[in-house]
């Protein structure tokens, strides 16, 4: 049994993971395991009816839980930054989800933007830290709203920080890389940053890097680039990378990045993880409100974000299930998977790999 805590959200959120909790049940139901599902209404219409983003118990309540399900978060009548802050960072941080996990995969059947590139060449994963850098609120304004105004936003790092955000990643390299794959001759961990001009934190980063990578982890390869020059190898030479590490500035940029060469944000999720604790799985695409009640929105995202769950919580062949489902859907079903173009209805699709997964 897994207690499965559910933020539909914001938008076309509430439609996507309609379709997302039919596809766990459906796992479920054929892998003889339980989910115990219960639904949180936190997102815009909760703010704008009470002035909340999360009341004072939800990060002990969701303490309880073995993971969060969510699915949008974001209103046009609520002013940038609000929900993100008061619900998403606020999550990440407070339930301490220092990874952020975004594998980078083009299914079968689905378009990548990139020249001559296919499904055997865009297959990698990036390892973002999750908790520290320019997100952790270190700075302000000084004389705001004068011609002298300073505003200033520290990016902060400490060793334990990066040590255990590496930690991970060395782990999830051996475990996952391209040659446990039978894609590569080794697995491989590629460090990204920019020591030539941050000569603080990337140097921090990167003598944490190699320092534990020789002494616990002789077995897996290591690697450096710097940011800009990641950003062109995945453009021209996707199939380089295997596993990527980053701190959460450029893991931001880069997985957005990722997300495009990869067929776009309906396909995309991702993971926030605590792997002592709880974590938290969302397709990385927005509320989409203009889609609202239309029933036209790809939920295959949202249901990736359970297919991560599922592997994340020791159910890996329920996982590949879902995975393998999703795989036949793009490849045998849908024209595009853009919002209005996949040929099929949101719950059209979402039964479609729900009753691929049921066999």
């Amino acid at each position: 049994m897994y207690k499965i805590a559910v933020i539909p959200g914001d938008g076309t959120g509430p439609e996507v993971i309609a379709e997302a909790v039919k596809v766990l049940k459906a796992a479920a139901d054929k892998f003889k395991f339980k989910v115990d599902l219960t639904t949180f209404d936190f997102g815009a219409q909760r703010y704008k009816r009470t002035g909340e983003t999360l009341p004072d118990n939800a990060i002990e309540e969701l303490r309880k839980f073995d993971a969060i399900l969510l699915g949008a978060i974001g209103h046009p009548d609520v002013p940038p930054g609000i929900l993100e802050k008061g619900i998403l960072l606020k999550l990440r941080f407070e339930l301490d989800q220092y990874i952020n996990l975004r594998p980078v995969k083009l299914y079968p059947g689905v378009e990548t933007p990139l020249k001559n590139k296919g499904p055997d060449d865009i297959d990698f994963v990036v390892v973002r830290e999750n908790t520290g850098d320019l997100y952790t609120g270190v700075g302000g304004f000084s004389m705001k709203g004068t011609p002298q105004e300073v505003a200033v936003q520290s990016a902060v790092y400490t060793r334990f920080q990066v040590d255990r955000c590496l930690k991970y990643a060395f782990e999830y390299a051996r475990k996952y890389g391209k040659k446990a794959r039978g894609k590569g001759e080794k697995n491989t961990l590629a460090l990204c940053g920019k020591t030539n001009v941050l000569t603080y934190i990337y140097d921090l980063w990167e003598r944490a890097f190699h320092e534990m990578g020789k002494a616990e982890y002789p077995d897996v390869a290591r690697e450096y680039y710097h940011v800009d020059a990641t950003c062109m190898w995945m453009i021209k030479n996707p199939e380089w990378f295997d596993v990527i590490v980053t701190g959460n500035m450029f893991g931001d940029i880069i997985t957005d990045l990722g997300a495009i060469i990869q067929g776009g944000m309906g396909i995309a999720a991702g993971a926030n993880i605590n792997p002592e604790g709880v974590s938290m799985f969302e397709p990385i695409g927005g509320s989409a409100p203009k889609y609202t009640g239309k029933g036209v929105i790809n939920p295959l995202a949202a249901i990736c974000a359970v297919q991560m769950m599922l592997s994340t919580l020791g159910q890996e062949k329920a996982a590949d299930a879902v995975e393998k489902a999703v795989m036949f859907v793009t490849a045998n079903k849908l024209k595009s998977l853009q919002a209005g173009k996949m040929g099929y209805s949101t719950s059209r699709v979402g039964d479609m790999v729900a009753e691929h997964v049921a066999g």
